[in-house]
């Protein structure tokens, strides 16, 4: 495990960090490295220099909760350095200590480099402009340092540095202290960076840390936590609420649950429900922030440039240049088409766990016009099954979770044709419409909640007939435009089992084919098995292991009693959580088989901390213990405890579930 984190991050709102290292912003280094507000990278250098060279790294760590980043450097002359930094409300603060620890006194020059280029998050992903906006001339004046560009969208967005003392020497882009330091003394220095500030007084650096440091103790208070023997285990849990704390993030309309770092730093619909469903029993506030977040940006009317029909819900949001303008089509797109049946599933699930009418009865049109897009716009051929197809230019080609172009393919490799059916999207529109009856008939809505049952299992009928593929015993990866199967041993067929779409029968074959060793890697079940056509380790979704995904299938073995199966993947992924950095589970990491003494291999560019990766746990728990959450009693039950070592021993603090710790 390294000893140094490769990449440093901070995230707090819309806005989020990137540095080397030593904390710097250096893109000959790192060309995404950046300080980042609402999809535009408002820093694009910062780098500090002592006695003239940059120091050299000696150790970086971060406090367990994200909050607090700390880099110590060693530079020449016996100069030490300490870099503290955090993100509070569109504002990036660092406190720099310089040290003298010589025996004698000494000249310390202390400089600093800025540079803010104001690309759009898709121009630093590789994106190139036929033209860009106006970069306006800089502006230094005494303590202050002001970059400004002025966007083809007609947007001002400016980078204001506040330096507290004053520098001895003040330019354009650059900054230089000097001090005459006693053997150990220290001279302190206070940068803010504000991104597009508004009316209204700047902190300073010990204020913002008091309220940065307030706010994420309030957020330890609302959820259960945990003692474990195991120590990488609750290192592991630790983690994986950090980062889910970090991520959230306040809109209009409650928390929403950004999905990544750094690519992702936004809402996304499908991420944010899987999450939701991840943490449901966790955190059951966060399902309904995601719930009135999706439902205030519901698609009301049809927008081919977005892949946007009344009722869809949301893909991903964006606010940078690029999105305004529609170089690309992620202002507001809606080109998933998991995303809406999710929706009514989580919403039938929240209701389900928390009993909560009064949010239902608030979404209710919402479930109503998704459904009507289910019924009216998901089928686009009539066949009784909802596929998807492209109409935006520059939208996803396959839109169901494994989006990327060549994720969707015949047994012989050949790339599926649209309009497309994938398998887990048939049982998210099952498990919905078997929701949306509950709810339904909670409303007082019972010939309306007989019919949506009904249609329920009419659609698993048929989908048993046409989704089954006997001789790999699994369901079809997809259908195809031509109705012909794509039969593909892939993870999407544990989502089947995820919400109880399967027969008993076909759900413990599906279990054997995903615990083959064509499938199961040792770390976690493939989302492609080996001895399929398209199979590569190293791809995006064609035979890497995604935690989140892994989660789910862990939840589907143990909905049909396969505790063993839920158990195996449980282990793998805990035991994977040693080699990755702060046992941080990422986006994705490849699916080479497990050899002795030897980590599983990493996905280069996988987002790192993404949000329904974090969150796995929360649901991997959940379906090993079988833990159900009677709030009205304030109390959690296992109706399984005990299959796995190290979990033994482990306590939950309802905290405010209320009640006692229970021990499994």
């Amino acid at each position: 495990m390294p000893r140094h984190p490769s990449i440093l991050l901070l995230k707090h709102g819309d806005t989020f960090a990137t540095f080397d290292p030593s904390g710097d912003v250096d893109l000959e280094g790192s060309p995404s490295a950046g300080m980042y507000h609402r999809d535009t990278r408002f820093i694009s250098r910062f780098v500090l220099r002592v006695q003239g060279a940059r120091p050299l790294l000696v150790r970086s760590s971060i406090k367990p909760d994200n909050s607090i980043l700390t880099v110590e450097l060693a530079g020449p002359e016996a100069v030490r350095s300490r870099r503290l930094r955090f993100l509070w409300q569109a504002t990036f603060y660092e406190r720099v200590c310089i040290r003298n620890c010589a025996k004698t006194p000494i000249s310390v020059s202390v400089g600093f480099e800025f540079d803010a280029d104001f690309f759009d998050l898709f121009e630093v992903r590789g994106m190139r402009r036929p033209r860009r906006g106006r970069q306006l001339p800089v502006r230094a004046n005494g303590s202050e340092i002001e970059f400004a560009y002025k966007g083809l969208d007609r947007r001002l967005r400016r980078t204001i540095i506040v330096l507290d003392p004053a520098p001895a020497e003040l330019a354009e882009k650059a900054a230089t202290f000097r001090f005459q330091l006693e053997a150990g003394v220290e001279a302190i220095i206070d940068i803010a960076i504000r991104c597009s500030p508004e009316n209204g007084s700047l902190l300073n650096f010990d204020e913002a840390k008091i309220e940065a440091r307030a706010a994420a103790d309030a957020m330890k208070t609302k959820e259960p936590g945990i003692a474990a023997p195991s120590e990488q285990f609750t290192a592991w849990w630790d983690h994986s609420v950090a980062d889910l704390h970090m991520m959230l993030t306040e809109t209009l309309h409650g928390l929403y649950p950004y999905a990544g770092l750094p690519w992702y730093s936004t809402a996304f619909g499908r991420d944010g429900i899987i999450t939701a469903l991840e943490c449901l029993w966790f955190n059951p506030n966060i399902a309904r922030g995601v719930l009135l977040y999706l439902s205030a940006t519901q698609a009301r009317d049809e927008n081919p440039n977005r892949d946007a029909q009344p009722g869809k819900i949301l893909h991903e949001t964006r606010n940078g240049e690029m999105s305004t303008l529609g170089e690309v089509p992620f202002d507001r797109y809606y080109g998933s088409i998991d995303s809406t049946p999710l929706f009514v599933m989580l919403g039938g699930t929240y209701f389900e766990h928390t009993g909560d009418l009064d949010l239902i009865r608030l979404i209710w049109p919402n479930i109503e016009l998704a459904l009507n897009w289910i019924d009216n716009y998901g089928d686009v051929d009539d066949d009784g099954f909802i596929e998807y197809t492209r109409t935006a230019a520059g939208g996803l080609r396959n839109q169901g979770w494994k989006d990327s172009d060549s994720a969707i393919f015949h047994a012989d490799g050949s790339l599926a044709e649209g309009p497309i059916a994938v398998c887990e999207v048939q049982a998210y529109v099952y498990a919905a419409k078997r929701a949306a009856a509950k709810i339904a008939r909670a409303l007082g809505k019972r010939s309306f909640s007989d019919n949506l049952a009904q249609q329920a299992e009419t659609l698993r009928q048929r989908f048993e007939e046409s989704f089954w593929c006997e001789q790999i015993s699994t369901y079809a990866l997809a259908l195809d435009g031509n109705k012909k199967s794509c039969r593909v041993r892939a993870s999407n067929a544990g989502h089947c089992l995820f919400v109880g779409i399967a027969g008993e029968d076909r759900a413990q074959r599906v279990a054997v084919t995903l615990m083959s060793q064509e499938s199961f890697s040792g770390w976690g079940v493939r989302t492609v098995a080996a001895n399929e056509k398209r199979y590569d380790p190293g791809s995006y979704h064609n035979g890497s292991v995604w935690p989140h995904d892994n989660a789910i299938i862990a939840a589907g073995f143990a909905r049909y009693g396969l505790m063993k199966e839920a158990a195996k993947i449980f282990t793998a992924l805990f035991e994977a959580t040693k080699f990755f950095e702060l046992h941080r589970l990422p986006e994705l990491f490849c699916g080479f088989p497990r050899r002795h003494d030897e980590g599983p291999a990493p996905y280069p560019v996988s987002c790192s901390p993404q949000t329904w990766a974090s969150c796995a746990i929360f649901l991997l728990l959940k379906a090993c213990l079988g833990i159900k959450v009677n709030r009205s009693e304030g109390e959690i039950v296992f109706t399984n405890p005990g299959t796995l070592e190290f979990l033994s021993g482990l306590s939950i603090v309802p905290s405010q579930i209320g009640g006692n710790d229970i021990t499994v």
